[in-house]
């Protein structure tokens, strides 16, 4: 008798055969023929406490490795977590997929168990969502899934697997197993006669400048866009945060853009974080765009007007680039560019809290800098907010990853525990301030479980301080409110749940907690009491 093999079966072997081995998970009803299923495979299960964890774990996986992270969830409300999560990887062009269970097909329309339009749902926040509907064909599904997922522009991409799917089997002999090419994602290079007509503009410009996209924000990213200055002459920059030309990581970047009369998009959209190419670029300013996706390049055009435009993947384009150039004579515009790239006022070094007891977010910033420079492989997560925008303004460290162009906070916590499954041996660490902590302040416990260490540096100003300094920015002082957090032991809460804890109130303290929490080999939290400092911003 021919062997028989469940859809769940058909989708683990279909992961296994790509290569995968660790799955971001929450258990529930509908995917459970999927936890029975990973027995028999390599598959490691990390099973975490809720499922937007499991989404921004995934999302980190796949920004550290290049391939795909995978995130499960069950369906109705466990699909529901995850959702929001996907928002934050697509902004930040993220390959991942997330697979979710999902009510029976034949009760679709009936009122079926967690019934919901779960492929609705995702779509705006995804490359492409869908759902399967046939079992034999389903490790296709899950092929192609993964394959759009890392095509032109990676982002996350979702697959519902109803639960008679997945229950079903079928012919061992009946089984459409994907081949080699379901799995590979097509190439778009740039081809020799665009890269020469860019480099033409180039060089007829007389202040050029690349921006480059959210999917550079790797080692390789940040080593390309080095590369691409040297090799061209031209200064190059990488647009991955929400805060724009307000971005202090960038230093006085509004001061470059401003002079600039030829900008080239390295996959970069020409979104609200560019002004869509208003102030502060010059009206005569010209814009070249090269892009994975035609439609926006049509946008760019329609919105700016291109010099130049045309379709080709971020990283193969700006090789081509390199290969084909030839480096300005003059290197006085990207000395000058470079330089407020790099620009941090020099009174940053003599900040100080005016506050016993508490710390000025630049004295614990300057305190993290050597561990990180210790160790070229260490990893550092800066979430959303003010206190960790001093962090993403005064850290350097080429495995960096921020909230990212969509402007969440909540996700440096979970990604923090997905880089350690990357990063076995160099240290991890992850900013955020207190109202961000509180998230996925359980995934510790998830880190400890799994055997995870890793260091969170929490910033507790006992407020929600970003929301507030808008509040007293926009209505004045007086209509601020709402915002107010405790004075909470983020420490002890760490403890509790198995890992090691560290309060700081004194900046003389500072290195020593960082110290006690690397040698703790455990999930650690050094929560600092600072004083509630509004983010900076480089001006020259």
């Amino acid at each position: 008798m021919a062997s028989r093999l469940r859809g769940a079966d058909i989708v683990v072997r279909t992961l296994e055969r790509a290569g995968h081995s660790h799955i971001f998970t929450l258990s529930g009803n509908h995917i459970m023929s999927l936890f029975d299923a990973a027995i028999e495979t390599r598959l490691s299960l990390l099973h975490v406490r809720h499922e937007a964890a499991a989404v921004h774990m995934a999302d980190a996986y796949g920004r550290l490795t290049g391939r795909p992270g995978i995130a499960w969830a069950t369906g109705g409300p466990g699909h529901a977590n995850a959702v929001g999560a996907l928002f934050t990887a697509l902004g930040q062009e993220t390959p991942m997929v997330l697979l979710s269970g999902h009510t029976e097909t034949d009760q679709l329309g009936h009122g079926g168990f967690q019934e919901l339009r779960q492929v609705d749902m995702a779509a705006p926040v995804c490359k492409a969502a869908w759902l399967a509907s046939d079992t034999a064909t389903v490790g296709v599904e899950v092929a192609r899934a993964l394959r759009l997922a890392r095509s032109g522009r990676p982002g996350p991409v979702h697959l519902s697997l109803p639960s008679d799917v997945l229950d079903a089997s079928v012919a061992e002999d009946a089984v459409v197993w994907p081949d080699a090419a379901d799995f590979a994602a097509p190439a778009l290079p740039l081809d020799d006669a665009a890269a020469d007509a860019v480099l033409a503009l180039l060089a007829a410009a007389k202040r050029p400048l690349v921006i480059g996209a959210p999917v550079l924000a790797t080692r390789s990213g940040r080593d390309l866009l080095r590369r691409i200055e040297r090799a061209l002459g031209v200064p190059a920059c990488l647009s991955e945060g929400p805060r724009g030309f307000n971005d202090a990581s960038l230093g006085a970047y509004a001061k470059v853009a401003e002079q600039a009369d030829l900008v080239v998009l390295l996959g970069k959209a020409l979104d609200f974080t560019l002004k869509f190419g208003g102030l502060p670029f010059v009206p005569d300013c010209r814009f070249i765009a090269i892009d994975p996706d035609g439609m926006i390049l049509q946008r760019a055009a329609r919105g700016r007007g291109l010099a130049f435009g045309c379709v080709a993947d971020t990283y193969p384009a700006g090789e081509a680039l390199i290969a084909r150039a030839r480096a300005r004579s003059d290197a006085g515009w990207l000395a000058e560019a470079r330089s407020c790239f790099d620009d941090r006022p020099a009174e940053w070094v003599h900040l100080v809290s005016k506050t016993q007891g508490m710390l000025h977010p630049a004295q614990v910033f300057a305190s993290l800098q050597r561990y990180l420079d210790g160790d070229p492989d260490s990893v550092l997560i800066c979430d959303g907010g003010e206190f960790a925008q001093w962090g993403q303004a005064m850290l350097r460290n080429d495995r960096r990853m921020i909230n990212g162009v969509a402007g969440s906070i909540g996700s440096s916590l979970p990604m923090a525990v997905a880089a350690r499954v990357v990063e076995r041996r160099a240290p991890v660490f992850a900013v955020m301030g207190d109202g961000t902590f509180g998230f996925h302040m359980a995934e510790i416990e998830t880190a400890v479980r799994l055997d995870l260490p890793l260091v969170a540096v929490v910033g507790t100003d006992r407020r929600w301080n970003a929301e507030h300094n808008l509040q007293v920015r926009d209505y004045g002082p007086n209509r601020a409110h709402g915002c107010e957090l405790n004075a909470t032991r983020y420490d002890l809460v760490a403890t509790a749940l198995g890992g090691h804890g560290e309060l700081v109130t004194a900046a003389g303290d500072m290195s020593a907690a960082i110290e006690r929490s690397l040698a703790s080999g455990k999930p650690a939290v050094i929560n600092v009491m600072i004083e509630s400092i509004a983010s900076p911003v480089v001006r020259r």
